[in-house]
């Protein structure tokens, strides 16, 4: 049976900026073509991404990720049945015991105990368990509360949120709670060389006098690292295994709708006060296909100078609708459909593999073309 899977890639500037830190502080970075360049990873687009949803979906079909799960379905439980107050984070513990899930005190003193790795819930899920602990303690009246391990875990393992369903879920004390992602997304390369920079800052102490000699100097001062870059980024999703994790078409459609504007929107805020570095694409192509998903960044392998006419922005677009269209008609590739979007003089070049469109015009087409192929299906 044909598949149903959407890729999504990006062009984007990006100006002074340190969007991906690593332990050190300075902006992320990768070798590719023998070249240094910028790296956003694909973590902190993914997180980016997620956040956006916010404004997107409802939160009835978001999850949480979060070690402190005890403290979230405790106080669920409560919630639900106010006659279990102070008993919800002890009933939750031993619920999720009941999974095999590990519980243990947190780092933090005077805090409620911790699973040791990031839970991933819908928040369905989290009433369903309260509910689940809830029934239990009623079951038990004054005796010991007993719960059911393969219960819960049918209860931890339905009703997926769409975040869920699209970035995955691993528990790490029982695999068989685990939930495939059915979206990737690359690290974020730019497209030619790069070196960093660093943004030697001061700042003034308001209330020091000016005749203070003994303190004249700033009252702080540091380094903050950046490098400026024009971006690939690529991202895709299989819509068939989607649709078996949320189970439902037209949950798939609004999943997908809100991953596309999310994912070409959304921004990671790693030092945004600073930089103030937010911007659009430049260019975007989404092109549907039912063969398996296919990650452009070879078109990038030989990194673009600083001499090249038009500029890198110009220069990407053409590589990229070059590498596209090679690609196509070398592999036999034909895709379902395609469509680009973007500004610039150079995008019209996009427009030669794909059809000329708007974002809001491809959420809505996407998602059209989504809900007849899963009803042929």
């Amino acid at each position: 049976m044909p598949r149903t899977i959407i890729d999504i890639h990006v062009i984007q500037t990006v100006p002074p900026s340190n969007l991906n830190r690593d332990d050190t502080g300075s902006p992320k970075s990768a070798v590719y073509g023998g070249t240094r360049r910028a790296r956003v990873s694909s973590q902190a687009w993914k997180r980016a991404t997620r956040d956006a949803f916010a404004s997107l979906l409802d939160s009835s079909e978001l999850g949480v990720r979060t070690k402190r799960v005890v403290e979230l379905l405790g106080d669920e439980i409560e919630e639900q049945d106010g006659s279990l107050a102070g008993r919800g984070q002890d009933l939750a513990k031993d619920l999720l015991a009941a999974a095999k899930i590990k519980t243990g005190p947190a780092r933090k003193k005077d805090q409620p105990d911790e699973v040791g790795y990031l839970l991933f819930l819908s928040r369905k899920q989290v009433q369903n368990l309260a509910a689940l602990a809830v029934e239990a303690a009623a079951e038990a009246g004054e005796g010991k509360v007993a719960f059911d391990g393969k219960k819960v875990k049918a209860v931890a393992d339905r009703e997926h949120s769409i975040d869920v369903s699209l970035f995955g879920r691993m528990v790490a004390d029982d695999t068989a709670l685990n939930v495939e992602a059915s979206a990737q997304v690359a690290h974020a390369i730019s497209v030619h060389a790069v070196a960093n920079e660093f943004d030697y800052y001061t700042a003034v102490d308001d209330h020091k006098r000016g005749d203070d000699e003994e303190d004249a100097g700033a009252g702080m001062i540091g380094t903050v690292e950046f490098n400026s870059s024009t971006l690939y980024r690529y991202a895709n999703v299989d819509v068939d295994h989607l649709r078996g994790n949320l189970g439902d078409t037209e949950a798939t459609k609004r999943a997908v709708a809100a991953f596309l504007r999310a994912f070409v929107t959304s921004m990671p805020t790693g030092k945004q006060n600073t930089f103030a570095n937010r911007t659009l694409p430049d260019a975007v192509l989404v092109v549907v296909r039912e063969t398996q998903p296919i990650n452009l960044a070879g078109a990038f392998e030989a990194a673009i100078g600083e001499g090249e006419k038009g500029g890198r922005i110009a220069a990407s677009i053409l590589k990229l609708a070059k590498q596209a269209g090679e690609l196509h008609e070398a592999f036999g590739e034909t895709p379902v459909a395609s469509w680009s979007f973007g500004v610039g003089e150079r995008v019209d070049l996009l427009h030669e593999v794909a059809t000329r469109s708007t974002l809001d015009e491809v959420v809505r087409e996407v998602a059209e073309l989504v809900e007849q192929r899963q009803e042929q299906a």
